[in-house]
């Protein structure tokens, strides 16, 4: 088992929600971490807030998808703590509409967040991972949409299917360099969450009925805890599965499978 007092963790749109909660968790068991957001108020509230209780913090302003905020990340974190040893992916952004009534600019800005902002801090991570040459750990924030698709989010299903692949491929590469990639699809009540938890609540009442099962989802602080858990025991052999987590609830989504159709038989 691995102590989080070594580990320096870079966690992306970690100003509120899930990222916020995951930043405040490891640093107060121990790691150094490296917040980030787009508002540098934010970042600075959020910094503060941590080393008043103690803990190891830094913080850069950016977006992910500024050509530079990657680098910026990872440089910050060898400053400061000498090193890096994990990267978060748990930037993210919403444009929900249905289909046909979704604008090219908001299918392009979500996939831009998600996708390739995921990658732009991606690579200088697992550069710097490589040249340091013991191992690291680096984690996707996905989600069920992007496994199992969500009427109004075709945006960012797509997104966090892309994800998913990336995961996929960047534990097959990397392997060998012993950095563990997975992907966790959290379900968590957060500001990004909590409009269509009311929404769903609404008409569940408006309708007599009880509400689904579906909405039914855990907090942030579960989230932060399964990710110290992933931390502390570490296991290149489950590099590249996909972690779900509800409140006290975890399990693995499976890659598709493939059979021959009825033709082929």
């Amino acid at each position: 088992m691995r102590k989080l007092q070594d580990e320096i963790v870079i966690i992306t749109g970690s100003t509120k929600g899930i990222g916020r909660s995951i930043a405040k968790t490891l640093a107060s068991e121990g790691a150094a971490v490296v917040v980030n957001g787009r508002s540098h108020e934010a970042v600075e509230a959020t910094v503060c807030e941590i080393e008043s209780k103690g803990g190891r913090v830094a913080g850069v302003t950016g977006s992910v998808t500024d050509d530079d905020t990657g680098q910026s990340l990872v440089d910050e974190a060898v400053r400061k703590f000498g090193r890096v040893t994990c990267l978060i992916n748990n930037a993210g952004n919403v444009r929900d509409h249905m289909s046909y009534k979704m604008s090219v600019e908001d299918f392009k800005d979500v996939l831009d967040v998600h996708v390739n902002g995921a990658f732009q801090c991606t690579l200088p991570f697992i550069q710097k991972l490589r040249e340091q040459g013991d191992g690291g750990v680096l984690l996707n924030m996905t989600s069920s949409a992007g496994l199992t698709g969500n009427i109004g989010q075709v945006n960012y299903s797509a997104a966090k299917a892309g994800l998913v692949g990336m995961t996929w491929t960047l534990a097959a590469e990397l392997k060998k360099d012993r950095i563990q990639v997975n992907a966790i699809a959290p379900a968590a009540l957060t500001d990004m969450t909590r409009p269509h938890i009311e929404k769903a609540e609404q008409k569940a009442k408006e309708r007599g009925k009880e509400l689904p099962s579906y909405w039914e989802v855990g907090m942030p602080e579960d989230v932060a805890n399964f990710v110290a858990d992933i931390l502390e025991q570490p296991d290149l052999e489950k590099s590249g599965e996909i972690f779900s987590v509800n409140g006290d609830r975890r399990g693995v989504w499976h890659p598709p499978q493939h059979e021959p159709s009825p033709r082929n038989k």
